[in-house]
């Protein structure tokens, strides 16, 4: 039994065949990469689209002087606290003013009392805390909501963080970094 040596080009062929098969695999496992870590951040959307369904309230219902500026049923009005009743800071981060905040993020804040409309899609979805930075909690604990970035063709790098314990958290930096935000008594 002889063995016939291959041709460059067979093995050519072969190295090109098996880098095709690498890069195959690694463009599937991080595709279901992307839609696990999508997923993640989209599971409670849904949840909160029902609840608002079941009680019957929508969030274009006009706040009353009882409720804060929060609509009773929304996503947000647990999150939603009155001025005078503004949570603490459970955490060690450095603290904004809400008046310090860009005017941008200050009408954020107002939208968020109010319980919408937000104008982006991603608004309203749970933040899933994976950087670590803000205080651990409980799966679907925390809210995003975007805060424009004036310029910017996307969404930008601004956001509100809001707890279920109504604490709020900016970040203009994509979740690197955040300043508890003190509502203005």
């Amino acid at each position: 039994m002889t063995t016939r040596a291959k041709s460059p080009a067979a093995k050519r062929k072969q190295l090109a065949t098996l880098i095709a098969g690498v890069i195959a695999v690694l463009i599937v496992l991080g595709a279901a990469f992307l839609i696990n870590k999508l997923g993640a951040n989209d599971a409670a959307a849904p949840a909160a689209s029902s609840a608002k369904a079941s009680t019957g309230k929508t969030s274009s219902a006009k706040p009353t002087p009882a409720s804060s500026g929060s609509t009773p049923g929304s996503s947000a009005s647990a999150a939603a606290s009155s001025k005078t009743n503004a949570p603490a800071n459970p955490s060690k981060l450095p603290v904004i003013k809400a008046s310090q905040l860009p005017k941008e993020g200050q009408q954020t804040l107002a939208l968020i009392g109010k319980g919408g409309p937000y104008p982006y899609d991603r608004d309203d979805i749970n933040f899933g805390n994976f950087e670590g930075v803000l205080p651990k909690q409980p799966g679907g604990y925390y809210r995003e909501f975007t805060v424009p970035t004036p310029g910017a063709s996307n969404r930008g790098a601004k956001r509100i963080i809001v707890g279920k314990s109504g604490e709020k958290y900016y970040t203009d930096d994509h979740y690197a970094s955040f300043s508890f935000i003190q509502e203005d008594q």
